[in-house]
Order: structure tokens, then C-alpha cells, then sequence
């Protein structure tokens, strides 16, 4: 393994040497930013559709970013910064698992969460939610959020209490609707009920984000179906709401693929 990542530095110092490439040569980190922010996209996709192939692929490319990475914040003086990255990254793991290599107790995985979150928030100054990056979708960052926060114990004890939150929240959107709210007022309000999802999902053990993504996937191949089963003539615009919603009922039935 080490030979395979000597091998991966080698290339990028090739790729960006003299007689390298010009364009790899000029890349930056604010440049990797965004491949980086890509790629891993990349690999969740190729994770959603469950290919084992396209993950191993989208695995080298992530991994190939992170070797550049390590390459261009290397300092002559320090050595290289992956094998500095690796050994960090190994000792935080061994501290963050005392259940494992130490003498602490965990008798399940919310136990392991809970004190896992206590111990961050521990180590960590300022707030317990520094960590969650600013970058991440909307709704992933409201599940981390949550998590962070019931990992210290700010939580509901139960899922009726995040469900009883959840119809308040959708309240609060219909009396903003019924009183005829500016859009800022409205727009609060239903954040604050995508708020409340996050916070449902979590409590039932499941990633709202990917579950909204087997959702959209859902509603573009029922879409897809409809679209299939007009004539060439036809336009979807121009079909009226009746027959739209015979279609997509249509689609519906016949749609009996996992999301």
C-alpha cells in the first residue's frame, strides 16, 4: 500500500513538474475546492445507484484529489504531508474509540454516537456545531446539525415529540399562508419545517438526503413514464391537469422498482 501511494505522488509531482502539464501545474487549492467537491459528489452518486465498479472509480478519483492536495501544502522541512495526514488522521481514531482501544464501555451504537459527540464537543472550542462545514446541502447540513445537537443530549425523547414539532411547524406555514405573510415570513417558516423533516429523519435512523434523493429519482422515472406515453404529437404542456393525473396514476401503478 505504501509503494501505491508513493506511486500516486510520483505521478502528481510528474504531472506538475517541468516537463509535466501545464494546467496541473497551475492548480491551486481554492481550484481543488471544487474538483474535490465534485468528485465526492461523484462517489455518493456512484454509492446511490449501488455500482461497485463505478465506486471503485470514483474512489481513485476522490483519492487522486486528496494526494494533490497533500502534495501542494507540503513544507521541505516537515516531510510528506500524506504520511503526516495518515498519522493524524489514525491517532484521532484511536482516541475517538476508547471503547475499542481502551477501557470505556459503549453498549450500542447510540451510546457509541453519544459519547463519540461529547467527546468532540470536548476537544473542540467554541460551539458544537463548528463542525458542520458551511459548504454541505441544505438538508444534509440540518441532519448534521441535529445530530450534533442531540449528541450532547439536546433532543426530543421520543419520535411522537419530533412528529408533534414536525405538524407545528406545518402549522405555522398554513397560518403564514391564511394571513397573507410577506414571501421573507413564509419562506422562514418553511425552512423551518425542512427543519423538522431533518430533525424526523434523524430520529428514525435514516439520512433525509439520501432519502430525498431516492425520492427524486422516484418522481423522474414516474415523470419519465408519463412523458413515454403521449403520442409524438402531443406536448405535456398542453395536456390538461385531468390527463396529466391519469398519467402519472398510471405511471404510478406500474412503477414497482425500489427507488
Amino acid at each position: 500500500m505504501n509503494d501505491r501511494l508513493a506511486k500516486l505522488e510520483n505521478l502528481v509531482d510528474t504531472l506538475r513538474g517541468p516537463n509535466g502539464c501545464p494546467w496541473d501545474r497551475e492548480q491551486s487549492l481554492p481550484d481543488l475546492r471544487a474538483y474535490l467537491l465534485e468528485e465526492a459528489h461523484e462517489l455518493a452518486a456512484a454509492i446511490d445507484d449501488a455500482d461497485p465498479e463505478a465506486i471503485r472509480e470514483e474512489l481513485g478519483d476522490l483519492l487522486f484529489h486528496i494526494v494533490f492536495i497533500s502534495r501542494l501544502i507540503e513544507q521541505p522541512s516537515e516531510g510528506p504531508a500524506l504520511t503526516e495526514v495518515v498519522d493524524i488522521l489514525h491517532q484521532k481514531m484511536v482516541d475517538r474509540h476508547p471503547h475499542v482501544f481502551g477501557d470505556e464501555v459503549a453498549e450500542d451504537s447510540e451510546a457509541v454516537h453519544h459519547a463519540w459527540e461529547t467527546r468532540k464537543a470536548q476537544q473542540r472550542s467554541g460551539s458544537v456545531l463548528s463542525g458542520v462545514p458551511s459548504t454541505l446541502p441544505a438538508l444534509l447540513g440540518a441532519y448534521r446539525i441535529s445530530q450534533k445537537a442531540a449528541g450532547v443530549g439536546f433532543d426530543w425523547p421520543d419520535v411522537a415529540g419530533v412528529v408533534a414539532k414536525l405538524e407545528e411547524e406545518l402549522g405555522e406555514v398554513v397560518s403564514a399562508l391564511a394571513q397573507d405573510s410577506s414571501q421573507e415570513a413564509v419562506e422562514e417558516e418553511v425552512g423551518d419545517l425542512l427543519f423538522a423533516t431533518a430533525n424526523l429523519a434523524r430520529k428514525l435512523g435514516f439520512d433525509p438526503e439520501s432519502a430525498l434523493q431516492r425520492a427524486n429519482r422516484k418522481f423522474k422515472r414516474r415523470f419519465e413514464a408519463m412523458e413515454a406515453r403521449l403520442d409524438p404529437a402531443e406536448q405535456l404542456s398542453e395536456q390538461p391537469l385531468e390527463r396529466l393525473e391519469e398519467l402519472w396514476n398510471r405511471a404510478k401503478k406500474e412503477d414497482r422498482r425500489p427507488s
